[in-house]
């Protein structure tokens, strides 16, 4: 889209503004240091959305308001499925920014990150919300390097009685792959304080709707048979985006005529393979005991029920999928204890890319369907056709009988295929995984205080914190095994973590200044010990002005996907990078870029410089790179943040915050595609068999085989950022401001054969305008967000996301009784569809009315 600034923005208003001037002073946040504290004295950056902000917002739920924060970018890959990140290394599944409800982790264990918010509070039950930008696993753990949001729900001994919520919407307006599709979402909450002591609260939301559509036909091998001049439509190896079942494992070179081409089979767009209705159920209980004045005890019971797209390296279908969660939780001044366990089941669900793949196979096998392909291009050659046209022809003939999306037959075989739990024959995603959480923490400069005992003096603070984390992972055979040697396989696998931190604080010349220093240590199973320490300093000449600087360091440790992946996709395995899993495949193993170099010069020697197939490979066989990777390591990150935080203006009516930050990345876990060469006799070749047969393996597909590996990068990763937040009170209850953040990816060495995965666009900001009351009991609010194009780096896509923009708006009206709020709002305004990411879905506008009654 093209990049413009709506004239009604001349005075933009950020729609997160807080509330009335001493509210604001006095804010408090919780999420920067693990206990309460001032929100101008936070000693690291926090963007928090407040009630009052909640209710100004366009956004169509408190969750896509979180896009509008200064220095979160939020990438989309389905209607229902948002992924949150910060300062960079975006992806569809974001294992490095942790996401907590109540301070309780709310992600799926085997995908190592949230879905969304499924399990997480409807806009009935959330209170506020805060981010943190930036490492915070010097005090978290949880591998949260990136940042981390904390979700803050209402408690029912203060806020009590029925609510409801229903908005009622349309998308997919002017989408040529669609018509327009209604949307719909029902919210419930009710809360009672049974006792002065005893209180509990009910939540439940249904959603349905019509997903966004991934229909990207951007060619991906536009230079697949360039020795041969064939192009575009003419290419017989073309690979769109959201074609799935032609890539680069879906390939085979045919010799013809005596040249050689990359033939791909035909493959499925993704609308073919995929059903994209939506429907989202969610339901939790919390029962609530007061162990004293300030002591409470709860416990809380999730659960969702979900069907919409998810992506990692490639696309699903959620279907079914089930997720759980049980939490107990004890809260107050001295000690907070939790622990919780949460289950995820898969359901139905299916790999898009392995239901192509397969729905092409099922009618004919890649060899026979090459046969059948030379067959008819020889045949048509020698009728007279051109070779744009025998390729054609050759097509047309080996996809005779080919199933049709939309039959029967073709329903009934995609049925079938999504529930085969192998993707070399099948598409089902079949796993079954809990996590097991519990820590504890005790202030012990309060504690000592309560107790009235000679301790700590009154401005220092010692906090105490230790946790225990084990995922448990149900083996399927295909997804998971249990690799342990001597075990059965299909035993439940177990991946655990202990860690703990203690953190130190002093309040000093009249607590205008604040240190802390933190540090935390963590044990993960198949890895030793590490330590990760947290020093911030915090300087307030006076109330308003606060400047503050901290250094701490993170370590992420491998999720469970990367650790013990198992999975053989698109005739590629997919192989967590642990010893345990992947043993002897990176000792004798030949990077893919380098692999497809060679055999891109071995085709053009051939094609246009006649030499045969023996003289090609010796020709360019030294292109070939033995991988130079090794087993996983934990990610590494030290970071610097400086910032300044003011309430300027009488009375504090503009809220300025800068931040700058720069961050080195050591042992970057990243995935690496890489092949082992296969004798004729059937085995692996290992790296002291002689060159020239290890090349004429790897020229063909049926000496490769292809694995990819996650592993380290070797290269020092540096990346570095800022962003400038405003919000102005401007008068009579307007709220003003904008924000603009900046990322840069910076790195020692390029193209060492690493996925990068910065994924971040350069340049953002978002410029807002709201009011609650602009004419009696009518308000409204605007968003406008703008980001720059940026460069993707993923196993999917490589290329530019193009910059896009977009305008929020809505207007409300508030009936005092029977309490009631109608709010009618626009997500992306304008209606100009773009894509998140490169691979995603193209975003459009959606426009919805809600009712809500209670609030």
């Amino acid at each position: 889209m093209k990049h413009v600034t709506p004239a009604l923005l001349l005075f933009p208003i950020l729609a997160h503004a807080q509330a009335p001037d001493t509210t604001r002073l006095g804010e408090v946040v919780v999420a920067a240091s693990r206990v309460e504290e001032s929100i101008l004295q936070s000693p690291v950056t926090v963007e928090k959305l407040n009630a009052r902000a909640l209710r100004l917002t366009p956004a169509p739920s408190f969750f896509d308001a979180i896009e509008h924060l200064k220095g979160v970018q939020v990438i989309t890959p389905s209607l229902s499925f948002k992924v949150i990140n910060a300062r960079g290394f975006t992806n569809t599944t974001n294992v490095r920014f942790a996401q907590l409800v109540d301070g309780i982790d709310n992600q799926a264990p085997h995908i190592g990150g949230p879905i969304g918010n499924v399990l997480g509070p409807s806009d009935l039950d959330i209170s506020a919300v805060e981010i943190v930008p930036g490492t915070a696993a010097a005090l978290y753990g949880l591998n949260a390097i990136n940042g981390l949001a904390n979700f803050t729900t209402k408690n029912p001994f203060r806020s009590e009685g029925l609510s409801v919520q229903q908005k009622t919407g349309v998308n997919h307006l002017s989408d040529p792959s669609s018509g327009a599709k209604l949307f719909s979402e029902t919210s419930v909450r009710y809360a009672k304080a049974l006792t002065p002591k005893l209180a509990f609260k009910v939540n439940g939301t249904y959603l349905r709707g019509y997903d966004w559509i991934a229909n990207d036909q951007t060619e991906l091998n536009p230079n697949g048979n360039a020795t041969t001049n064939l192009f575009g439509a003419e290419n017989p190896g073309q690979d769109p985006v959201s074609r799935y079942g032609n890539e680069s494992s879906n390939r085979s070179s045919l010799t013809l005529g005596g040249k050689s081409y990359s033939v791909a089979r035909t493959g499925y767009d993704e609308k073919d393979v995929v059903d994209y209705r939506l429907q989202t159920i969610k339901y939790d209980a919390a029962l609530h005991y007061k162990l004293g004045r300030h002591a409470e005890l709860a416990y809380t019971y999730r659960g969702a029920i979900l069907d919409n797209v998810y992506q990692r390296s490639n696309r699903f279908r959620l279907e079914d999928y089930r997720l759980q969660q049980h939490a107990l939780q004890l809260s107050g001044p001295v000690v907070q204890v939790r622990a919780y366990l949460t289950s995820e089941n898969t359901g139905k669900s299916y790999n898009l890319r392995s239901a192509a793949e397969n729905l092409d196979r099922s009618f004919t096998p890649d060899k026979q369907w090459n046969d059948n392909y030379t067959a008819a291009w020889n045949a048509a050659t020698q009728a007279g056709q051109t070779v744009a046209q025998a390729h054609a022809a050759a097509r047309a003939a080996a996809d005779a009988g080919r199933l049709q999306p939309g039959t029967p037959e073709f329903r009934q075989r995609l049925q079938e295929l999504a529930d085969i739990n192998n993707w070399d024959e099948g598409a089902a995603l079949r796993v079954e995984a809990e996590m097991l959480h519990a820590e504890a923490q005790l202030n012990l400069g309060e504690a000592l205080r309560r107790s009235g005992r000679n301790g700590l003096p009154a401005w220092a603070d010692v906090l105490l914190g230790a946790d225990h984390r084990t995922y448990f992972i149900q083996p399927d055979g295909n997804y998971f095994i249990n690799p342990e040697k001597g075990e059965d396989p299909y035993s439940t696998l177990t991946y655990g973590k202990t860690g703990g931190f203690v953190q130190a604080g002093a309040r000093l010349l009249q607590e205008r200044i604040r240190l802390t220093a933190t540090l935390r240590a963590d044990k993960n199973d198949y890895f030793s010990t590490r330590f990760n320490p947290r020093f911030t300093a915090v300087y307030s000449p006076t109330r308003q002005h606060n400047f503050r600087l901290s250094y701490q360091s993170g370590y992420r440790f491998p999720s469970l996907f990367e650790g013990f992946s198992n999975v053989n996709s698109g005739q590629v395995k997919r192989i967590g990078g642990l010893r345990v899993m992947s043993e002897g495949v990176f000792e004798n193993s030949y990077l893919r870029n380098s692999i497809d170099a060679f055999n891109t010069a071995v085709t053009r020697d051939r094609n246009t410089n006649g030499l045969t197939l023996a003289q090609a490979i010796a020709n360019n066989q030294d292109a070939l790179v033995k991988t130079p990777y090794t087993y996983l390591k934990p990610e590494h990150i030290r970071s610097v943040e400086v910032g300044y935080k003011a309430a300027l203006l009488p009375g504090g009516r503009l809220l300025a915050d800068v931040d700058f930050y720069y961050n080195t990345y050591r042992d970057f876990i990243a995935q690496v595609e890489a092949y082992v060469p296969i004798g004729t006799s059937g085995q692996p070749l290992n790296t002291g068999t002689d060159l020239s047969t290890i090349a004429t393996a790897l020229n063909t597909r049926s000496g490769q085989a292809r694995y990819r590996l996650w592993t380290n990068s070797q290269s020092q990763v540096y990346n570095y950022g800022g962003s400038l937040g405003l919000r102005y009170d401007v008068a009579n209850g307007y709220l003003a401001g904008a924000s603009a953040t900046v990322a840069r990816l910076d790195r020692t060495e390029s193209g060492d054969g690493l996925e990068d995965g910065f994924s971040t666009p350069r340049w953002a900001y978002n410029l807002s305008l709201g009011n609650e009351k602009v004419y009696k009991n009518v308000g409204f609010g605007l968003n406008y967000r703008w980001q720059a194009r940026y460069y993707s780096q993923t196993f999917l896509v490589t290329g530019y996301v193009p910059a896009y923009s977009t305008l929020d708006a809505q207007l409300s009206y508030a009936v005092p009784m029977p309490n009631l709020r109608f709010k009618l709002g626009a997500s992306n305004l304008l209606n100009s569809y773009y894509a998140s990411y490169l691979g995603g879905p193209s975003i459009g506008g959606l426009y919805y009315l809600q009712l809500t009654y209670g609030l």
